[in-house]
């Protein structure tokens, strides 16, 4: 398969995905966004895949933000359009495919990826270079790294669901004032406003990554890590705790008659569990759950 401004690699299970654009700054085009959505959803079907790193190409930049060399809408969206809220109903329609957020495109399919995600950002990282690790599961930075969302200074509004993802990290008078200040956060400071997850040296920043992605991973049931990484985004947004409890029972039902049976075995035989279950294959309930939320 053919990427254009990604680079693919797999080493035993963990897909590194770099962005690619290294003499850009690895800005940001309609092109990477939708090798990246191609990406996250196309890895769900790959069992050969147990979690995705993400990282930028050189030492300079994970994501210098948007491309703004391009002729045009920027943004790649149809000037022509005056979509109303009724538009968006259906996000499926091609009617509204340059009306559509390119980056809530990204973070949508890294939402309902059943593998876990790891931003390893290795340079500066504004604007949808910021929001879409926002949808990711942990952020690596390294110490020359910087992190901004800078909006405000470009008179457009966060994207890339960032204002759903931004709050819940870091506390809504947080995110309002990262967002109303715009201000170029240097990595220090990252993790002090809680967006990254750890600072590691440069020459450091890809090993520990992938430790991680191994201790989250290995000798784990690819369908119990799924079932996690969905429950726990998707139940921060439930009003009632009875809907959580329905759908934990779900998944603790068909669990327990699957992987977690050998693990149970393997417990009182005091060996390492061997899963056999793919996250290519999951419970009959999941696609109508993840479906309706």
């Amino acid at each position: 398969m053919t990427w254009t401004t990604l680079d693919h690699h797999v080493d035993d299970g963990v897909l590194t995905v770099t962005l690619d654009r290294p003499d850009h700054l690895n800005a940001f085009t309609p092109t990477m966004a939708g090798e990246l959505e191609r990406t996250f959803t196309e890895v769900n079907d790959n069992d050969d895949i147990r979690a995705i790193i993400v990282t930028g190409a050189g030492d300079k930049a994970f994501c210098a933000g948007m491309d703004l060399s391009a002729d045009g809408n920027v943004f790649g969206l149809d000037e022509s359009r005056t979509p109303t809220l009724a538009d968006m109903a259906d996000l499926s329609s091609p009617d509204i495919s340059r009306v559509r957020d390119t980056g809530g495109r990204v973070t949508l399919a890294i939402r309902s990826c059943r593998k876990p995600v790891i931003a390893a950002i290795n340079g500066v990282a504004v604007g949808i270079g910021a929001t879409m690790t926002l949808a990711m599961d942990a952020r690596l930075m390294s110490t020359s790294a910087r992190f901004g969302l800078v909006f405000g200074r470009l008179g457009i509004t966060p994207e890339a669901v960032s204002t759903w993802f931004l709050p819940r990290l870091v506390g809504i008078p947080r995110a309002l004032d990262l967002l109303y200040s715009a201000e170029i956060l240097d990595a220090e400071a990252a993790v002090d406003a809680g967006l990254a997850t750890e600072l590691h040296a440069p020459d450091e920043l890809l090993k520990r990554a992938r430790e991680l992605a191994d201790r989250w991973t290995l000798g784990r049931s690819p369908v119990s890590t799924a079932l996690i990484r969905q429950m726990t985004y998707r139940h921060t947004a439930l009003e009632d705790p009875e809907d959580a409890h329905r759908l934990e029972s779900l998944a603790m039902f068909y669990t327990s008659i699957d992987d977690g049976a050998e693990g149970v075995t393997a417990f009182r035989e005091k060996r390492s569990p061997d899963f056999s279950s793919r996250a290519s294959a999951m419970p009959p309930f999941y696609d109508e759950w993840t479906a309706s939320r």
